[in-house]
C-alpha cells in the first residue's frame, strides 16, 4: 500500500530539517532516517530515531576486558566475533525507534515473542484507515449448551465429577 501524499510530505519535511547533536551519529542509519520502506503489499517500516553505533557495541564488549588495543580493524573484528559467537548483550547498547505498519496478526506475533516495546494505534479511540487489512472470517463463540464456554469460559464438569451435597 503506497504512502499517502500527506505522509510523504511529513517525511520529506523531517528529512529536510538537519539537527546538530553531540551524540554518536551513524552515517548508515542517517541514510534511512525517516524514509519509509514499503513491505509486501500493505505495510511499511521507517526509522524514527536511533541510539548508538559501532563504538557503543565495542565499548560495551570491552567493559570487562579493559582498554586493550583500539584500532578500527580490531573493532570490526570484535563485532564480527561477537556476531559469529552469538554474544548479543553488547548489541543491546544500541536501540531503534521504528514506525511500522503491519497486519494485526503479524503484530501479535511480534509482541508475543517479546522483541519490542510497543505503542500502537488504537482502533478503539481513533478511526482506522479504510485500507487497513482485516480478517474476513471470525470464529464464533459457541452458544449456550454447546462447547466448553457455557459457564463464563470455564469447562463444564462431567457428570461423574459432580459431587452431591447431602440435604440437611
Amino acid at each position: 500500500m503506497p504512502l499517502t501524499p500527506d505522509q510523504l510530505s511529513e517525511i520529506e519535511a523531517a528529512r529536510a530539517t538537519p539537527r546538530q547533536t553531540l551524540r554518536a551519529v551513524s552515517e548508515g542509519m542517517e541514510q534511512h532516517l525517516y524514509r519509509a520502506h514499503e513491505v509486501l503489499d500493505h505495510g511499511f517500516i521507517r526509522v524514527i530515531d536511533y541510539m548508538g553505533d559501532d563504538s557503543a557495541i565495542v565499548q560495551a564488549a570491552r567493559v570487562s576486558y579493559g582498554a586493550g588495543t583500539k584500532h578500527v580493524q580490531n573493532d570490526e573484528g570484535l563485532i564480527r566475533y561477537l556476531m559469529r559467537h552469538w554474544h548479543s548483550t553488547p548489541f543491546e547498547m544500541c536501540e531503534l525507534k521504528l514506525h511500522v505498519k503491519l497486519p494485526v496478526f503479524v503484530a501479535r506475533q511480534w509482541i508475543r515473542h517479546r522483541t519490542a516495546n510497543v505503542n500502537e494505534y488504537s482502533a478503539r479511540y481513533s478511526i482506522l484507515d479504510p485500507r487497513t487489512p482485516r480478517r474476513a472470517v471470525h470464529r464464533q463463540q459457541p452458544g449456550p449448551g454447546r462447547g466448553s464456554a457455557g459457564r463464563r469460559g470455564r469447562p463444564r464438569p462431567r457428570p461423574s465429577e459432580i459431587r452431591r451435597q447431602p440435604r440437611l
